[in-house]
């Protein structure tokens, strides 16, 4: 009786634990990317989240402290050089939320983020890196993901 007692114990902790590795940021946004040629060894990276249901992602400047921005970070490549800051492109909305205590910015469905790279050689190479995110919802936010990329480019 009493194994029977500390199994079902044992059971009903774990169910939190399993059940809440799959609710996180990562389950609600899916990302994809692309790097296009726009001249002579430059390239135009895009790096494009889709956002579900009724959740949104914060922008790379969220605008108050607490939400987690979207943050990029690039392993560094001796062929490629960055050019410039991650740019944004989508509808931003920018929206008080008392939960913050302040004006927010977030993107709703889709948001993409572009990024110029100079390839400095003629071999093909890849833009390597992790883009960090948080979403939320009226309700709730979602533990912060990450997504790991790993985008050719050149060649």
């Amino acid at each position: 009786m009493y194994k029977n007692i500390v199994f079902a114990f044992m059971l009903m902790m774990s169910l939190p634990m399993s059940s809440s590795a799959q609710v996180g940021s990562g389950k609600q946004v899916s990302w994809a990317s692309s790097a296009k040629k726009m001249g002579d060894k430059m390239y135009e990276v895009r790096i494009t989240a889709t956002i579900a249901g009724n959740y949104h992602m914060y922008a790379q400047v969220a605008g108050v402290e607490g939400p987690l921005p979207t943050t990029f970070s690039f392993i560094p490549n001796p062929l490629l050089t960055l050019s410039g800051k991650v740019l944004e492109q989508g509808k931003k909305i920018t929206k008080r939320e008392d939960a913050w205590d302040g004006n927010v910015n977030y993107y709703e469905k889709t948001a993409t983020f572009i990024q110029i790279v100079r390839v400095n050689t003629k071999a093909k190479t890849n833009l390597n890196g992790k883009v960090e995110f948080m979403v939320c919802n009226d309700e709730l936010c979602l533990p912060p993901s990450e997504f790991s990329f790993k985008i050719p480019i050149g060649g």
